[in-house]
């Protein structure tokens, strides 16, 4: 189920991250699993994203993250972490602990 707040908060990760290098994977059924890439723009309903090594632009929904249909990974200038974490996921891990 997709909360609201989730979208909110992806749309809002998204703008922050504009420039940042990123790594997609799971690309919406392709044969690449993972594609280096970096976030162009961000707009309402979706977001463009550059792929680096064949310099072409894609759009992805902000529900494509959220469903999962695409993984993104965001460079923090050491490693990759996820972009978003689903709030079902941070509350299973809470009720576990």
């Amino acid at each position: 189920m997709i909360c609201p707040n989730d979208i909110a908060t992806l749309k809002t990760d998204i703008n922050e991250k504009i420039g940042q290098k990123i790594i997609v994977k799971g690309s919406l059924g392709r044969s690449k699993s993972f594609e280096k890439a970096t976030i162009q723009k961000a707009y309402p309903s979706l977001f463009v994203i550059k792929y680096t090594e064949e310099n072409r632009n894609v759009s992805y929904s902000y529900t494509d993250v959220l469903t999962r249909t695409v993984e993104v990974d965001v460079f923090n200038g050491e490693s990759y972490s996820p972009l978003f974490v689903p709030s079902d996921t941070i509350k299973k891990k809470r009720a576990i602990v």
